[in-house]
């Protein structure tokens, strides 16, 4: 594979995230939800929380209207009490209006002092169902507005979904040199075009290395055309234990109690269930080996039971963390990790792999947060 060009390459570390079930998606058994695991402020909180003592950089707090808690009220509930992680914030673009957006993000920002950053959702809107291309161009437009709130003294803009002039004068952020850092995931032109232009993290689901280096260098040319360059991120769940039969074993126990009718339930309840991306993580699911495994150490069947990202890096300490290298050496300079149940994986993790990794904060290293005392961990760039 040849060398991609990408935003932070020289870059030897990587953001290692993990992921706060703030959309009831938590559980042991993947097609029986148990109670204790329930969506509410009690357990996700904790498991960020504790996401925080161990070391991890930034925690992915989701968004969904169906099974979820609103994520920026929960953002900002939970931002006091941590200590050193990065919140990354999902924002369905068209819920809130754009000025108000840029202000309630701008405060958020302030109370985390700079650690926070933000993943732009293109979906549709519960009750609503525009097409593709419009979807993204109304994030485009919420893109531009928030960029002009957060950087100029007024925003001046028109556009097919937004015209507005107004002061921005409370709007901004904490962070210098363009406010928090965008994370965007999308498939379809218009989405790749929009991440492109506007966007500094392309997160993907997992796939294929040879698959994944494909996205990375099509993206890598279209932000070429418009000047500029992106980093690169990784979406993906994790089974690791001290040996890869137990590793094998605990994936093949949480899928016990998941027959056809429940997964297929379970995938089709979100609102990005008919997505191009979507229908990528099933056809690497077609593509796999008896056991569910498509590539070493990549199992994908976690995807018989949820939408969106679909397949679990399986496998004993020095496995996960060579795979997690050859990402790295790909240009992947951000992973999203999670596991069922959660905060026991988040654990797990943090005591087999997360010690061996050099762990970044990225808003750091794009020189985003200013006047950080250098001997703070946030400052120094490190967790743990």
């Amino acid at each position: 594979m040849q060398p991609i060009a990408i935003r932070s390459k020289n870059l030897s570390g990587a953001e290692i995230s993990w992921f706060a079930p703030i959309c009831n998606g938590d559980d042991a058994y993947l097609g029986s939800h148990d109670l204790r695991y329930k969506s509410n402020w009690c357990n996700t909180s904790n498991i960020l929380l504790t996401a925080d003592k161990l070391g991890y950089s930034n925690i992915l707090c989701p968004s969904s209207y169906q099974v979820g808690q609103d994520t920026l009220t929960f953002a900002s509930a939970v931002a006091p009490l941590t200590q050193n992680i990065n919140l990354l914030a999902a924002i369905r673009c068209g819920e809130v209006h754009p000025p108000m957006l840029a202000r309630a993000i701008a405060t958020l920002d302030h109370i985390l002092k700079g650690r926070l950053t933000i993943n732009i959702i293109s979906s549709n809107l519960p009750g609503t169902d525009l097409p593709s291309a419009d979807r993204y161009q109304r994030s485009r437009e919420v893109i531009e507005i928030l960029k002009q709130a957060w950087t100029q003294d007024f925003i001046d803009f028109q556009g097919d979904f937004y015209n507005i002039k107004l002061p921005t004068a409370p709007v901004k952020p904490y962070q210098q040199n363009g406010g928090p850092l965008l994370y965007f995931g999308g498939y379809s032109p218009p989405g790749v075009d929009l991440c492109a232009r506007h966007c500094d993290v392309y997160l993907m689901w997992p796939e294929t290395e040879e698959k994944l280096y494909g996205l990375m260098k099509n993206m890598s040319e279209k932000a070429a055309a418009y000047g500029r360059t992106v980093d690169f991120g990784l979406r993906i769940h994790m089974v690791v234990r001290e040996t890869e039969a137990e590793a094998r074993e605990h994936a093949r126990k949480m899928m016990t109690k998941v027959d056809a009718e429940k997964g297929k339930e379970i995938r089709e309840r979100a609102l990005d269930a008919k997505s191009y991306g979507v229908s990528r993580q099933a056809e690497m699911r077609n593509i796999s080996d008896d056991d569910g495994f498509v590539e070493d150490n990549l199992w994908t069947g976690i995807g018989r039971a949820r939408s969106g990202c679909g397949a679990a890096l399986v496998g004993n300490p020095d496995q996960i963390l060579a795979k997690i290298q050859r990402y790295m050496d790909m240009g992947i300079r951000a992973f999203i990790f999670s596991g069922y149940p959660h905060l026991d994986e988040c654990k797990i993790f943090a005591q087999y792999v997360l010690p061996k990794l050099k762990n970044i904060s990225m808003p750091i290293v794009q020189g985003r947060i200013p006047e950080m005392l250098p001997d703070t961990p946030l400052a120094a760039g490190k967790r743990g």
